[in-house]
């Protein structure tokens, strides 16, 4: 059911209260829970990626190139000073921002954007302090080998594993080929320690013409990284062509496929993308998408707030305007899937779990809406 209204009250959720002002736009129900959407904020310009720096504060970075700090206690939204130039046609632009496990003020503020080079861009990562409303001491920590001339398939998504490492996704830049080829950086995860450096249990360390940040290959367009800290595993979804959207999980120096294997078909006609659907030494997919759902995020679902939602993978849909839920089993199969909010009609662009256990997600259309229990 959609209702369109305002509502002013103090919530108390996991005995942390705050005061919102908020316009419910959907009320529905998954997995015995019932939820409500609530508009937040909006007015955004293509919300890439959102990051909680306290209860009430959130870091959203814009595609075009600015980052803003929301506040929730009153809707007011400040610019952050200190973003350098980004490449900002096409898919490039600023793209996420994460930070790092037990973060606290003053620590570092990890970044991953289209760094501007001859007309186009590459993917980098990147790092700076927040400080007030102006960012310090921004400097790049990898700026990937993955230029093209295309304004295509930059990725990228950060994440980390609580053990000093972090993880970032780089597309294939357009460039089929690239999926494959391990002198360069498109089409790879790439595994970091937190100040920049390869660590040195990499799995293709030591190997000629292979670049060592590289962690997996094969990989088409991965927007959406998730590390689940408690199993120890790396999820990923990932763009395919026309259907074949993959999740993904992700092993040390494993090959997932893009462009010799996939489950899509070409944009120009009713042909398969590759050789088939398999092959050997490439890895399947846990989960593929037939037709395309675009996903655009992923996130591993760990809070209270919505407790047999707990272990739970979100993925915001792009093409297909809605938020997929999928069910894991404890081996890690998925083993069931919904589709929320689709009366929305909203491109769903980024998640983040709030420190309550809420979930807020961003769209393309400038609005940052969270799912609350209607209890």
């Amino acid at each position: 059911m959609i209702r369109k209204f305002a509502i002013g009250c103090l919530f108390w959720i996991s005995s942390l209260p705050f005061f919102a002002y908020s316009e419910i736009l959907f009320t529905g129900s998954s997995d015995g829970i019932e939820y409500r959407a609530e508009l937040v904020a909006g007015g955004f310009s293509v919300p890439w990626a959102m990051a909680f720096i306290n209860e009430h504060q959130i870091l959203i970075t814009e595609r075009k190139g600015t980052l803003k700090l929301l506040d929730l206690t009153d809707g007011n939204t400040r610019n952050i000073e200190g973003v350098p130039t980004v490449f900002s046609e096409g898919q490039g632009g600023l793209l996420d921002v994460a930070l790092p496990p037990g973060y606290k003020k003053g620590d570092w503020v990890y970044f991953t954007y289209s760094k501007p080079l001859d007309d186009s861009g590459v993917t980098a990562f990147a790092r700076a302090k927040l400080n007030g409303t102006s960012l310090d001491n921004w400097h790049d920590l990898l700026v990937t080998t993955s230029f093209s001339g295309t304004t295509r398939h930059f990725g990228s998504r950060i994440t980390f594993d609580n053990n000093g490492h972090v993880f970032f996704s780089v597309g294939d830049r357009g460039v089929r080929p690239n999926g494959q080829d391990l002198s360069t950086h498109s089409g790879s995860v790439i595994r970091l320690n937190l100040d920049g450096s390869v660590p040195k249990d990499n799995p293709f360390i030591g190997r000629k013409n292979v670049l060592p940040e590289i962690w997996s290959y094969g990989h088409r367009n991965p927007q959406g990284l998730s590390y689940d800290v408690n199993k120890t595993r790396l999820w990923l979804i990932e763009h395919g062509p026309r259907g074949g959207d993959e999740l993904n999980l992700i092993d040390a120096g494993k090959n997932y496929g893009w462009p010799i294997i996939s489950y899509g078909k070409e944009y120009w006609g009713p042909l398969r993308v590759g050789e088939g659907t398999s092959k050997e030494g490439m890895e399947q997919p846990v989960k593929y998408y037939v037709p395309s759902i675009a996903p655009g995020s992923l996130l591993l679902y760990t809070g209270d707030a919505f407790p047999s939602w707990q272990g739970d993978l979100f993925a915001g849909a792009l093409k297909l305007q809605h938020l997929n839920q999928i069910k894991l089993n404890s081996a890690g199969e998925a083993v069931g899937e919904e589709r929320l909010l689709t009366r929305l009609k909203e491109r769903i662009r980024s998640l983040v779990q709030s420190p309550e256990g809420l979930i807020y997600l961003s769209t393309d259309s400038g609005k940052i809406i969270r799912l609350i229990p209607s209890s």
